[in-house]
């Protein structure tokens, strides 16, 4: 967990008003602590990206959200796919085997342009 300050001085780029309207906004969601406000890795993670994408990219404060949320998606389905494949090596080969042939047939099916179910 890291103090305001703290992260202002490890992200010599990042503005506390940008941060305290990030935060308004809750484009990140810091952890109350005695009245201080604490950022995990996660959020610390996502305050870079932030200042990433408004600092260097030069997204629009009004499309950040969206790109962010996107983002999120991204992530989400990401860890999602991870879960599968975890699930996916658990079970005996013959169901690997039909998993990998089935999602092999669906991925040649779109390379043709075909909507996968059609």
């Amino acid at each position: 967990m890291m103090a305001v300050d703290d992260l202002l001085a490890a992200i010599s780029a990042l503005k506390r008003s940008d941060l305290e309207r990030w935060i308004s906004e809750e484009l990140v969601v810091p952890k109350q602590d005695e009245g201080s406000l604490m950022f995990s890795d996660m959020e610390c993670a996502r305050i870079r990206l932030i200042c990433t994408l408004t600092y260097e990219l030069d997204v629009d404060d009004s499309a950040l959200p969206v790109v962010l949320s996107l983002l999120d998606q991204l992530y989400d389905t990401r860890q999602r796919l991870f879960s599968l494949s975890r699930a996916i090596k658990t079970q005996d080969e013959t169901v690997q085997l039909a998993i990998a042939a089935a999602t092999s047939r669906e991925s040649k099916l779109q390379e043709r342009g075909h909507q996968p179910g059609t």
